[in-house]
């Protein structure tokens, strides 16, 4: 399988310190790929790099061919690359429905039509029900589903997840993770940065590891849970996956 996302001697400084080091991997279509680290590991960093809110020192970002260097989030995301964030900033004073329509006027032009499809997301995300609830009166659950439901109307090809299952109680975080599932069996590629391990272990089809910005371990779940350099780092014991 040809990858479409490649990630080559990826750098980013903040004054003295480097936050990613020499980072390369490739994304291949379809794929739910991991990003898992301690606290400061450079993993975000690496997401706002992807997605066009950090610029990189070194290295290059190539996607279906072509660098996307240089570019601004909103180029990236209209050539089909988003994000989520770890802290969840819905548009308070607009309901779920009006905060999704600002995903889909990202492809579309016509109200009709970007109504339709958000519409649509509102419904696949679990959230018809709320959709005329403003964003201020949601739950952090279903702020973290709003979340991700405004990135799903931007009709992304590659989704970056930011923690999206942080905070969430064991019920919430199955349910978000079948909603990744569905998500993926749409054909949307996703790279996922998580802590709940069992979430991101269940679902990863590969992990990689970053710890102080440097990618430590690369591979399928089961090799990355009895990883030394892993466990060391960041498992503290070998994880064991059900």
């Amino acid at each position: 399988m040809t990858p479409f996302l490649t990630v080559k001697n990826l750098t980013k400084r903040f004054g003295g310190l480097i936050a990613v080091k020499g980072v390369e991997f490739s994304v291949n279509p379809n794929e739910i790929l991991g990003i898992i680290g301690p606290n400061g590991a450079g993993k975000t960093t690496l997401f706002n790099l992807l997605s066009g809110f950090y610029q990189a020192d070194k290295g290059e970002i190539i996607f279906k061919g072509e660098s996307v260097n240089g570019l601004r989030p909103y180029e990236i995301c209209k050539k089909g690359i988003v994000r989520t964030f770890q802290v969840v900033r819905p548009f308070l004073e607009l309901t779920v429905l009006e905060n999704v329509l600002s995903g889909s006027f990202n492809r579309l032009n016509k109200f009709a039509t970007a109504y339709e499809e958000a519409c649509r997301v509102v419904e696949f995300a679990g959230l018809a029900e709320k959709r005329n609830f403003l964003g201020r009166h949601l739950t952090i659950a279903d702020r973290k589903r709003l979340e991700l439901a405004k990135a799903i109307a931007t009709s992304p090809t590659v989704i970056l997840l930011d923690e999206v299952m942080a905070g969430l109680n064991p019920v919430e975080t199955t349910s978000v993770m079948e909603l990744i599932r569905r998500l993926r069996e749409t054909g949307v590629t996703i790279m996922v940065i998580e802590h709940v391990m069992r979430a991101i272990m269940a679902l990863a089809d590969r992990l990689i590891v970053l710890n102080h910005g440097v990618k430590i371990a690369e591979g399928s779940p089961r090799d990355i849970a009895k990883d030394g350099n892993v466990i060391k780092a960041y498992l503290g014991t070998e994880y064991q996956i059900a």
